[in-house]
């Protein structure tokens, strides 16, 4: 999961966190599929911790890409 940070000045309730409520400077894990929607708001939002490429995925991309070099 990866984490961000509210910089909002109020609490905000998010839905996508099951409807809790978040305080002002508090850091909250979120979806790594979602962190894009969040670190996008830069005036409520702050990145703390990226999201991290699944280890599998990292590897099957590496091959995919050196597959494609051989081919070329």
């Amino acid at each position: 999961m990866a984490r961000v940070r509210f910089i909002g000045p109020e609490p905000v309730t998010v839905p996508e966190l099951g409807g809790r409520s978040v305080q002002p400077d508090e850091v909250v894990e979120v979806p790594d599929h979602r962190y894009d929607g969040y670190v996008c708001q830069s005036s409520t939002w702050e990145p703390v911790d990226e999201p991290r490429e699944p280890e599998p995925l990292v590897r099957k991309a590496v091959a995919a890409r050196a597959a494609k070099e051989r081919e070329v």
